[in-house]
């Protein structure tokens, strides 16, 4: 592509390489996808490839954990096959690399490869600080993607309308706004919602559609007091706890999103590996191994169980076990609030 060979033959020195939006990523010799909001980094990544898929289909596409990385792989992925297929080589987890990674990543900045893209998914943190400033000083010829959380509702709302847009649907602002209300607190779980609608209803999507779908669904509250008691909010959770069951919530459904929350943390609780591969063997998404161990800063085993002991409790509670199913819920709120030490 004439792009990257003029990438790659600008001065490497003092170019300050470009830093795009998620939904502007477009093919050079070396992507820095950067940022904490890791459904927006896979979305990047997806539409990448699908570009270099169009490109040539012969794409090989290969994959790389920098944490669990051995000396010469990259370099062993990047050199030329014998019939000059493009490649596409995705390593994750950059801000957790081995010194290994780092020694061979920044070799390979001097001498890109030809046909190759090489993308580099880097969350947070100091770690791989030395291969950032490089990249971002225009070693390399690459550019880098911006994956910064989201946090206004207008940027929620923008997100959404690059769904539907990016399958050719059409989305009335209504709608959007309305699915931002229900999904606000997370956004995979958002794109999930979008998706779901593009799958099930054809034609435009309207606020009426979006309200038959997702009005009546509890969970949508439920997950947003899950999230706060499971952050240790305790007052937030309780106050979140009213709003839905004043909105009509029923405590059941509710209970239900605290178990699938605890369920998940339980699995990835003590579990090693890279995202992806954990992912794969505990038949999850990556985004959901890598909230789940977010979810479990704080928390140690015996939390969990006494959590999942209460979960049991509660569910029999809100089935006609008990008296008041309200108190039940708010018992249940205090003890995951507390990270089970209550």
């Amino acid at each position: 592509m004439a792009a990257r060979t003029a990438a790659r033959a600008a001065p490497k020195a003092k170019a300050a390489i470009p830093q795009l939006a998620w939904n502007a990523v477009r093919p050079a010799p070396v992507v820095l996808v950067a940022g904490p909001e890791d459904v927006l980094a896979e979305r990047a990544i997806g539409m990448l490839r699908d570009f270099l898929r169009t490109e040539d289909p012969a794409l090989e596409v290969s994959d790389l954990e920098a944490d669990a990385y051995r000396r010469g792989e990259l370099l062993t992925l990047a050199s030329p096959s014998l019939f000059g297929e493009p490649r596409l080589i995705r390593v994750s987890g950059v801000e957790k690399a081995s010194d290994d990674f780092l020694l061979d990543a920044l070799d390979y900045l001097e001498q890109t490869a030809e046909s190759t893209t090489l993308v580099l998914r880097h969350r947070n943190g100091q770690r791989g600080k030395k291969l950032l400033d490089a990249i971002r000083a225009g070693s390399g010829g690459g550019i880098e993607i911006v994956c910064a959380e989201l946090k206004k509702d207008a940027e929620k709302q923008d997100f959404a309308a690059t769904e539907f847009r990016s399958a050719g649907r059409k989305v009335s602002p209504g709608a959007l706004r309305a699915l931002v209300g229900a999904f606000s607190d997370d956004l995979a779980e958002l794109s999930a919602a979008c998706r779901q609608l593009m799958a099930d209803a054809p034609g435009d999507i309207d606020e009426k559609l979006v309200a038959k779908y997702y009005g009546g669904r509890v969970e949508t509250t439920a997950f947003t007091v899950a999230d706060a008691a499971i952050a240790g909010r305790h007052g937030e959770a309780l106050i979140a706890l009213r709003h839905a069951l004043d909105s009509g919530a029923d405590p059941v459904p509710i209970v239900a999103a605290f178990a699938m929350k605890v369920r998940t943390m339980a699995k990835v609780s003590g579990a090693r590996g890279g995202g992806a591969q954990l992912a794969s063997s505990l038949g999850m998404a990556p985004w959901q191994v890598d909230r789940a161990r977010r979810d479990l800063a704080g928390w140690d085993d015996a939390g969990l169980a006494r959590t999942i002991e209460a979960l049991a409790a509660t569910d029999a509670a809100v089935k006609g076990a008990e008296r008041d199913p309200v108190f039940a819920l708010e018992r249940l709120i205090g003890v995951i609030a507390s990270r089970g030490r209550d």
